[in-house]
């Protein structure tokens, strides 16, 4: 009888869905700087209990205390504007701090700047220009940059985007700085856009073309991915090659069957199919791997270019419809349909002839699972959309600076802009954090073929005033887990730096 009463529990706890993944804040660090990226990259530093936060409104890296992470405590900044005179991202590892350093002007070429747990350097990397991103590679043998080499307003001025790849095994004084870069791709224009490679200033070689955003290096540090967010792809590095041995096209996301909000004049949540495509555009990335196959999940963000004598966004209420394509485009085009929608001239004009033959929108709107052939996976279609309406529709898609209702719908939506990957009790999730509409997505992606939804932490108040600072926290921007071994709290932690509102917050994942 007992064995039976305990194959009859079994049964039932086997028929009871596992509760769903929280995070819950533990504490907030609040530097009182509003929409001046006061609080951006923030990594964690577990040997001591320091957090290293990107503070662009002051060009240093901010040093939390967050032993007690309850209280986080700032003790101290480090400045290296001796090395440039804006810094983009930081990352540390076994007491070593790599900081990414942009040159003025941001054209000339930048530094990775290492320093120990007090500030003083150590080394400093000569590296290509704008360094958007630093991380080390698992192993620690690697510190590589994702140097994305935008140009000038005038496009006058225009370097080489690349990677750098410094190889700090045989010790910070030996150690060996390569750069991947593409010029080797410059012959093949044509052939890179037959796959999907969007290169789309007309005065660029391939090469300039090309701007590195974010990187996400293996498991095994053998390979980097690499986001190219304006070219919609990303590129494959061989890191200990230092060469960059493909750059893989994104292609488009077809619209079809999901709904989307294009219009932040219809005074309304409205979810509707459009005839719609958009280019995922990823901005943050990150990889895993899964009975040895890598794979690397991408937050499609989206971004376009507007320089002084080249810009690639319009309006579709702004543009001359092919007639064929779109019997019916003055409907389309008016304001509380796709009037509104922000479009990509380039990409929507596949005739060269002038006018629009198809409607291709910035971002995913979604975050996707891309394995390391550069074949999708899986993408989040519709479901930021989706959750945002059915929980939060009162600010349904604001902007990150203003507590108003469908401020983003016409451009990229909730923009989806850091991924971090973590395992907690076994399971793999992605956190997602959303920069315009705030807080983070959580989904299982245990299963790369069949992820699920876990849960949306929001911790934004749409009654308060984002200038006060009182509206919480504003533009996630950088999003840090930490394995539960490490936190020293026995729980993992999820530090968010929220750009706008200028706060780092401490989540417990549980």
């Amino acid at each position: 009888m007992p064995q039976l009463l305990l194959a009859l529990l079994v049964l039932l706890l086997a028929a009871v869905p596992a509760a769903a993944l929280e995070l819950t804040p533990a504490g907030r660090y609040a530097s009182g700087v509003f929409d001046e990226s006061a609080a951006e990259i923030v990594v964690y530093d577990p040997e001591v209990g320091q957090a290293y936060v990107v503070n662009g409104h002051m060009n240093v890296v901010d040093v939390l205390d967050v032993s007690d992470i309850r209280n986080p405590v700032k003790k101290t900044s480090f400045d290296f504007s001796a090395y440039g005179t804006a810094l983009n991202s930081v990352a540390c590892r076994d007491g070593m701090i790599a900081v990414a350093v942009e040159a003025a002007p941001k054209q000339a070429p930048g530094h990775v700047v290492v320093a120990d747990r007090t500030g003083n350097v150590l080394a400093a990397f000569r590296v290509g220009a704008q360094p958007d991103m630093v991380t080390f590679s698992p192993d620690g043998k690697y510190i590589l940059a994702a140097c994305e080499g935008g140009p000038d307003d005038a496009c006058s001025v225009d370097p080489e985007g690349s990677i750098s790849i410094i190889d700090i095994s045989p010790g910070l004084d030996k150690a060996v700085n390569r750069s991947a870069g593409f010029a080797a791709f410059n012959p093949l224009r044509k052939h890179l856009k037959a796959r999907g490679v969007r290169l789309s200033h007309p005065g660029s070689t391939v090469a300039q073309d090309l701007e590195p955003e974010y990187i996400a290096v293996s498991p095994d540090s053998r390979l980097a991915f690499v986001t190219l967010q304006e070219n919609n792809s990303v590129a494959v590095v061989d890191i200990p090659k230092a060469t960059v041995v493909e750059i893989l096209g994104l292609g488009l996301k077809d619209w079809s069957g999901l709904v989307m909000d294009a219009s932040d004049k219809d005074k309304a949540v409205n979810l509707r199919q459009w005839p719609v495509y958009s280019a995922y555009m990823p901005d943050g990335i990150a990889a895993y791997a899964v009975n040895g196959r890598n794979y690397f999940v991408t937050a499609n963000e989206g971004d376009s270019r507007e320089y002084d004598e080249y810009a690639d966004e319009k309006r579709l209420s702004k543009v001359e419809l092919d007639p064929r394509a779109f019997p019916e485009g003055g409907k389309l085009q008016d304001n509380k349909a796709l009037g509104r929608l922000k479009t990509i001239t380039d990409l929507s004009d596949t005739d060269g002839d002038g006018d629009y033959d198809r409607i291709v929108a910035f971002g995913g709107r979604s975050f996707s699972i891309w394995d390391e052939n550069g074949s999708l996976v899986f993408d989040s279609g519709d479901r930021f959309e989706r959750i945002l309406a059915r929980f939060h529709a009162y600010g349904f898609n604001a902007d990150s600076d203003k507590n108003k209702f469908d401020k983003r719908s016409d451009d990229k939506g909730c923009e989806p802009e850091g991924a971090e990957i973590g395992v907690v009790d076994g399971r793999t999730y992605v956190f997602i954090g959303l920069e315009r509409m705030g807080g983070v997505m959580v989904f299982d992606i245990t299963d790369p073929q069949n992820p699920f939804f876990e849960t949306y932490r929001l911790d934004r108040d749409f009654s308060g005033d984002p200038k006060e600072g009182t509206a919480g926290d504003l533009g996630p921007e950088g999003v840090h887990f930490v394995p539960a071994a490490e936190s020293g709290t026995g729980d993992a932690l999820l530090f968010v730096g929220n750009e706008t509102s200028g706060t780092t917050t401490i989540y417990t994942v549980r």
